[in-house]
């Protein structure tokens, strides 16, 4: 087994995998990934793929996939997934009930939470799930890499909701995801972004 994935956060006794957050630290002042939630949707020998939930920019879907502008959950804008290959999209899906994950186009990632084609069917993956979110780019990290960013102290892994993925108010998800958490990083969730501030 590769070390990244027995590689435990030592804030919370998780590793990372599929389904899971990485939060960013209070100590990640990279403004790539400054007060970031990152969805894990693949974690294994090869890396780590995962995408920012929290990123909204002001770019109707629409406007770059006309097809999807309607069916995509609130808000309707493409999220900034990461800097890994910004000019490509990414969907995520909730899936209704059971689902068949031999259907062409769908990738189940973790539970409800599956991956689809956007140059599928838009009205049958429209039918089969209940929530849609276009990201534009994803993050990456190579064997090894998270587990050394884990270790210098960069993010903190906690366990990720549906709800996370869809959220209708993403800006304020870094704080909402550390306030739900138990003691001590449910305290840093009213940590101040320049302490000289607070």
């Amino acid at each position: 087994m590769p070390a990244e994935q027995s590689t435990p956060c030592a804030w919370s006794g998780l590793a990372p995998e599929s389904g899971r957050l990485l939060v960013a630290s209070t100590s990640l002042n990279e403004p790539t990934f400054a007060r970031t939630i990152i969805y894990v949707l693949e974690h294994d020998g090869g890396g780590t793929v995962g995408v920012v939930i929290n990123r909204p920019s002001h770019t109707p879907v629409g406007s770059v996939l006309p097809d999807w502008q309607d069916v995509v959950s609130e808000p309707a804008v493409i999220f900034g997934g990461g800097p890994v290959m910004p000019d490509g999209a990414l969907c995520l899906a909730q899936l209704k009930g059971r689902h068949s994950d031999e259907e062409p186009g769908v990738r189940r990632v973790s539970g409800a939470l599956a991956t689809v084609d956007l140059d599928g069917d838009v009205d049958a993956i429209h039918d089969s799930a209940a929530r849609l979110r276009v990201f534009a780019g994803h993050s990456g990290w190579a064997p090894g890499q998270l587990a050394d960013e884990m270790e210098a102290g960069s993010w903190y892994v906690v366990e990720g909701l549906l709800d996370d993925a869809f959220t209708t108010e993403p800006k304020a998800l870094w704080r909402h995801v550390l306030r739900r958490q138990p003691a001590p990083l449910r305290l840093l969730s009213s940590y101040p972004r320049e302490l000289g501030l607070n």
